[in-house]
């Protein structure tokens, strides 16, 4: 950790925060990070690092052609061209000094012979990888510990994913059993909010605001920089982390369900009857039809099944008409022989001497043709089956979308999962390639093959929601997302680039596209788990990334002690999750819950709180409690008792406050955490405001 301000005076003794790494780190860690490999993530992560303030070496082969900024050379205090594998020039780098390495090369193989060779070195250096090999790279995890890998294209899929539904949703925020979404919503004056509810009052306990912006008002750059008595009106932009799902609520239910024995025989019953009525039987034969409709094969296999077993009960009926001595299973016998064309068999059966009527030869002849078709075509069924799974033939695709859609134009690792992820939130799309695609690759995706220029004009363009351009080349992002514009302007448009002045060109150029450079997202990943952090995913709110970060407090972690209040608008960040040991795990926690030893927090925080928090750097605290008047004599407990779970004063210190009223609360507090106990002390009968320091 870097030298941290003093502590305020509640919490003297000095601590640091960690994660659930397998490794910590201790107070006095080295500020020295190696970067290996300085194509454009490498660099990336090198600016990222020197913002917080750390001494930055990097190895790299062969020399950058091109510098993402014009002064990162000067910036890094070591630069040796050559390879990273070699030992040499790690000692170079001085590797025993490093408190990570970020090996970001695009060589996969160089990123994991490279930590072999440096955990070699040096067994207690953070290593951060690049590769998207999870089986190796939980493997490797394991062996080599204090280990994470990203992989920098595929990070920030699902930032494109969301981008690409041009809606309200901002992201999704997997927390195990929990899942979490995060939304940025105009208001209108229909809106159930708008000039009915303060600020304040949208944080439930379901929900958090991270951000408000009045209509006409420029981006925020932080979380907690709206007003908490602001009335909520027509035209802003509000921005919320909600629940939206969990698993323990299904499984309450299905518990409920269970208690209820009675209910669910009643239903057994009612369903039983059902299946014996008739309508139900009818309507079950024309759903199984309706299935079938993209499956011709199967509808003539059941066609020819159908017309087999209406000759042969039929065959059947007619011999044990005409010949009663036959028993019932000998005319089956008969008209099965029949179809299967055995002349002779068939009036064998018969009596030889009898003459054969003119019909039965007929009867015969007919069955004989049906049966010999119908074998036919159950063979060519056969056939195609078998070769079918002889040389693994396609399957159909579904047939492009007609409206409402997301075109996805490359289809590689990050074009594959911005495909998975809308597939699983059921966004209809259609991918589009210039070459082949597996046919196991996203089977129920429909996808057009083609040149790519040529491919817009196929996949009913006029009428999508949106086109995201994730191909590997910027030149093709940009002229296919202006041939899509022009064809339909009312379409989002998303844009994958790799370069930070390409980008901001773009943006001035094409002001209506969202334009999202994949290394300046994964930098900041790679970067904060570089310092510990345990990053669960990233998200794009207000032209920010907010990485969602878990740590787990150990018992020299500086923050033990502290509210969530003091972490939230002392550092910037939003706590959403909170686990204390083996309890159960409380989503959007209260303001006034301390931290102890072994808890578990998530929060969502961007780059700059983490920084803060790396350097244990709170804001200044700028606003004090008047204590005005008790309306009554159990306000002054009740008051004392407010006060020190909110402030996190002692609690004699609050006793003493109330016995002295009116007065200064002494322990100075950040705005919304002294808005809060205001509006609490005057639940308890207490009145007070706010002073600034």
């Amino acid at each position: 950790m870097l030298p941290r301000q003093p502590e305020p005076p509640h919490n003297p003794q000095p601590f640091e925060l960690h994660n659930r790494q397998p490794d910590h780190l201790p107070a006095s860690a080295p500020s020295r990070f190696l970067v290996c490999g300085l194509g454009g993530l490498g660099q990336y992560c090198a600016m990222v690092l020197k913002e917080f303030g750390v001494s930055v070496s990097a190895i790299t082969t062969p020399a950058p052609e091109s510098w993402e900024s014009p002064t990162l050379p000067e910036l890094l205090d070591d630069l040796i061209i050559g390879d990273c594998r070699q030992p040499d020039l790690l000692e170079q780098a001085k590797i025993h000094e490093c408190r990570a390495v970020l090996l970001v090369t695009h060589d996969e193989r160089v990123n994991i012979e490279a930590a072999f060779a440096i955990r070699l070195l040096n067994p207690d250096v953070r290593l951060v990888v690049r590769s998207a090999k999870q089986n190796l790279n939980a493997l490797l995890g394991q062996s080599l510990g204090n280990f994470v890998a990203f992989e920098a294209t595929q990070l920030p899929a699902p930032a494109f994913a969301i981008a690409a539904l041009a809606n309200e949703i901002r992201g999704f925020i997997n927390l195990g059993e929990h899942v979490l979404r995060v939304v940025k919503v105009p208001l209108d004056a229909e809106h159930r909010w708008c000039n009915l509810r303060l600020l304040h009052e949208l944080n439930i306990s379901t929900r958090r605001l991270l951000s408000h912006i009045p209509n006409g008002q420029p981006l925020p750059t932080a979380f907690h920089q709206w007003e908490a008595d602001a009335r909520v009106q027509a035209g802003d932009l509000v921005a919320y982390v909600e629940v939206t799902g969990s698993l323990v609520d299904r499984a309450a239910t299905t518990v409920a369900q269970s208690a209820r024995p009675k209910r669910r025989l009643d239903r057994l019953w009612q369903k039983r009857r059902q299946v014996l009525s008739g309508a139900y039987l009818r309507q079950t034969l024309l759903t199984f039809w309706h299935s079938t409709a993209q499956q011709q094969t199967k509808r003539v296999a059941i066609i020819v099944g159908s017309i087999m077993l209406l000759l042969l009960l039929c065959g059947t009926l007619i011999f044990k008409l005409t010949q009663p001595d036959l028993s019932l299973l000998r005319a089956f016998y008969t008209a099965s022989v029949m179809l299967l064309g055995a002349y002779d068999s068939v009036f064998g059966i018969l009596n030889p001497q009898d003459p054969i009527p003119m019909w039965m030869r007929l009867l015969n002849l007919s069955f004989m043709m049906a049966g010999t078709a119908s074998i036919a075509v159950l063979y060519a069924l056969l056939t195609e089956t078998l070769l079918a799974a002889k040389f693994q033939l396609p399957k159909k695709r579904p047939p492009l979308p007609q409206h409402d859609h997301v075109v996805l134009v490359g289809l590689g690792r990050v074009g594959q999962r911005v495909a998975t992820f809308l597939q699983q939130i059921k966004q209809p799309m259609v991918g589009v390639s210039n070459q082949a695609v597996d046919p196991s690759i996203l089977p129920q995706m429909p996808l057009v093959v083609d040149e790519l220029s040529n491919t817009l004009t196929k996949v009913n363009l006029a009428t999508a929601k949106s086109v995201v351009l994730a191909t590997d080349d910027e030149m093709t992002n940009l002229e296919l997302g202006l041939m899509a514009h022009a064809a339909n302007p009312n379409c989002a448009l998303v844009i994958r680039t790799f370069d930070t002045r390409f980008s901001a060109s773009i943006d001035r150029l094409l002001p209506y596209a969202k334009v999202l450079c994949a290394y300046d997202l994964a930098a900041e990943a790679f970067v904060a788990a570089a310092f510990g952090e345990n990053v669960l995913n990233l998200i794009r709110l207000n032209e920010q990334t907010v990485l969602v970060t878990e740590y787990t407090i150990a018992t020299d972690d500086h923050l033990q002690g502290y509210l969530l209040a003091e972490i939230a608008y002392g550092y910037g960040a939003v706590p959403i999750l909170h686990q204390r040991s083996h309890d159960a795990v409380r989503l959007m926690p209260s303001d006034d819950t301390r931290l102890e030893v072994g808890d578990r927090l998530v929060i969502l925080a961007t780059i700059d709180s983490l920084q803060q928090i790396e350097r244990g750097e709170l804001l200044p605290r700028q606003w004090q409690v008047c204590l005005d008047k008790a309306l009554s004599k159990d306000a002054i407990f009740d008051g004392a008792t407010t006060i020190a779970r909110l402030s996190g004063c002692s609690i004699m210190t609050a006793r003493e406050c109330m016995n002295q009223l009116p007065g200064l609360l002494p322990l100075p507090l950040y705005k919304h955490q002294a808005q809060r106990l205001t509006r609490e002390l005057s639940k308890a009968q207490v009145l007070a405001h706010l002073v600034p320091r």
